[in-house]
């Protein structure tokens, strides 16, 4: 399902995934494929860590990568649920074809 939420983000920001919901800036992105596509990778891996864990799992990460990069948005760049959707958003049956903690590939 996919809400619309105009004063949630910051900045460049305009998708987010909160199990089972896909959250964006503008009604206008529902058209954007690939941010769409991107968003499910995302909701992929929450559902398979069962939701909080990955929650934990993702701000741990963020963290630590920020402090290695001593710049939080490279740090946001390399987590590697980030990193596994990034690389791929474009293939639209990524999410289907998916293979169960495939976010590891991309530590």
């Amino acid at each position: 399902m996919i809400l619309i939420f105009k004063h949630l983000f910051y900045s460049n920001y305009v998708g987010l995934s909160v199990w089972p919901f896909i959250i964006l800036k503008e009604d206008a992105l529902k058209s954007d494929t690939v941010l769409i596509n991107h968003e499910k990778i995302h909701l992929k891996q929450q559902l398979e860590l069962l939701v909080v864990p990955f929650y934990v799992l993702y701000l741990t990460e963020w963290l630590l990568r920020s402090l290695f990069y001593l710049d939080f948005y490279k740090g946001y760049q390399n987590i590697s649920f980030e990193r596994e959707a990034y690389y791929n958003e474009h293939d639209l049956s990524y999410p289907q074809q998916r293979r169960w903690f495939s976010f590891i590939k991309y530590l």
